[in-house]
């Protein structure tokens, strides 16, 4: 494997992204990045193609996934990496969660013409084009209509999670995610953790979670060290990167700027190689 930089955490079009995979990966190499994983909300869609642009460019490419879980009412991001992304109990999976992600985006829109705004599935699914749709799409979608003056008013004033026009997400269970991702031959992650409850990080823990992404623009340098600590602590694997979507996210500086070494990867590497053993 090659040295550089590795990012684990990068968005596209398939999901909430707004790069095409194209252009993610030109976007990659320009920042020096040697070792990328797209990990797309409830699709594997983008990897292949993604592959297929960055053997050009001599990058490698983890095939991951996000996906969403919920412990004691919180919803935690769990990001799978080293999965067959051809697994058909996977996919089927997947393909669940993104009929679900539809149904919550039609009752966050039922909410917010309620509240008298003049806006419809189809304004979402244009935003969305092809793509799982997110929150996100429907933050695009208020913007073009003049609803909001930029990306974020949209959660923080309609659509965040204490927002008039909120939906709860309907999760699968953290343990039931592990084991999709597991049967699928992937490593499980525990993504951005930010202030999780103590209590909380001690039953993915105990649950059988792989590691945890250190490494991520949310985290400043204390939690950074807080994270680290947890890994070693308890023999997890640490992954990080730049969680990178663009568009009206305007994030676009990240790439490069947060990731981890080739020497993480090995070490994920080796526990595939343990597990299969």
């Amino acid at each position: 494997m090659h040295s550089g930089k590795v990012d684990l955490h990068m968005h596209t079009v398939y999901s909430d992204g707004f790069l095409t995979p194209k252009e993610l990966v030109e976007k990659a190499h320009s920042r020096g990045l040697t070792c990328i994983s797209i990990t797309d909300h409830d699709t594997v869609d983008a990897i292949d193609e993604v592959k297929s642009y960055a053997d050009k460019y001599g990058i490698d490419v983890i095939p991951g996934v996000e996906i969403s879980t919920n412990v004691d009412g919180v919803e935690i991001h769990i990001l799978g990496y080293f999965i067959n992304h051809y697994d058909s109990e996977l996919l089927k999976y997947l393909k669940f969660f993104r009929e679900e992600r539809y149904f919550r985006a039609k009752r966050i829109i039922d909410k917010l013409i309620k509240l008298g705004f003049d806006i419809s599935i189809t304004d979402v699914e244009n935003e969305a084009q092809n793509s799982a749709i997110g929150r996100p799409h429907i933050a695009s979608a208020l913007l073009k209509l003049g609803y909001t003056k930029n990306f974020y008013e949209a959660f923080n004033k309609l659509i965040g999670d204490f927002g008039p026009a909120y939906e709860q997400k309907i999760h699968v269970s953290a343990k039931s995610a592990f084991k999709i991702l597991n049967d699928a031959g992937g490593l499980t992650f525990i993504a951005h953790p930010g202030n999780l409850k103590e209590s909380i990080l001690k039953k993915l823990i105990e649950w059988g979670i792989d590691g945890i992404e250190v490494t991520h623009p949310s985290h400043d340098r204390y939690k950074v060290k807080f994270y680290r600590g947890i890994t070693q602590q308890y023999c997890l694997l640490e992954s990080g990167g730049s969680d990178f979507h663009g568009g009206a996210k305007d994030d676009y500086h990240n790439i490069g700027k947060y990731f981890i070494s080739t020497s993480k990867v090995e070490a994920m590497r080796k526990m595939i190689s343990k597990n299969t053993a």
